[in-house]
């Protein structure tokens, strides 16, 4: 992208922007959780006053040349760590989720049958984020290597995944290069 995705404004319409993608991120699962953890690299520094300034928590990947699963791994350690058995998890380089969407991948995932381990959305077919794992899951990639894969893990155990039908195309966005941050702008 040649800059730090999370700190793309949010909207991108110029003149319309509030924020940026993470603060954007952080806001769309503030009404569904106890609390927001940003895993953070070697942008600490920059992302601290953003996540900061909107109540989140910072954790830092010591490694991030690892990779983007360690940081996964990172993050969900730190949920442990702070007593959950469960999180939603996002990428910051994705859309926000409407609230309507993150709230409904929540009240999914704790209505579901107790072989139900993750809450996947899926929109036109395809899955997204947020996603919704309980402890089950998270000790599945926790056992991964950190080369591991979170697709791969989901994959693997599919059978303990339920995927949400959802309105909402946001969850399928992946904005990886000024092109696609270019054509969200236009469909804004």
């Amino acid at each position: 992208m040649g800059t730090d995705k999370a700190l793309l404004p949010w909207p991108p319409r110029e003149g319309l922007s509030k924020g940026t993608f993470l603060s954007a991120a952080i806001r769309s699962l503030e009404l569904s959780t106890d609390f927001v953890i940003v895993v953070a690299g070697n942008n600490e520094g920059a992302l601290a006053p953003v996540v900061y300034s909107i109540g989140g928590s910072i954790v830092t990947n010591p490694d991030p040349s690892r990779g983007q699963f360690s940081s996964l791994q990172v993050g969900l350690r730190e949920v442990l760590n702070r007593g959950r058995d469960a999180a939603i998890i996002t990428l910051v380089d994705r859309p926000p989720a409407i609230p309507a969407t993150v709230q409904a991948l929540r009240q999914a995932f704790e209505a579901a049958p107790q072989n139900v381990w993750a809450v996947v959305p899926e929109f036109s077919g395809k899955h997204g984020h947020p996603y919704v794992v309980g402890r089950e899951m998270i000790e599945r990639f926790l056992r991964e290597p950190v080369t591991g894969n979170a697709r791969d893990v989901e994959h693997r155990y599919k059978d303990h995944v339920q995927y949400l039908p959802v309105e909402d195309s946001a969850i399928a966005l992946n904005i990886n290069t000024p092109e696609d941050y270019s054509a969200l702008q236009s469909r804004s």
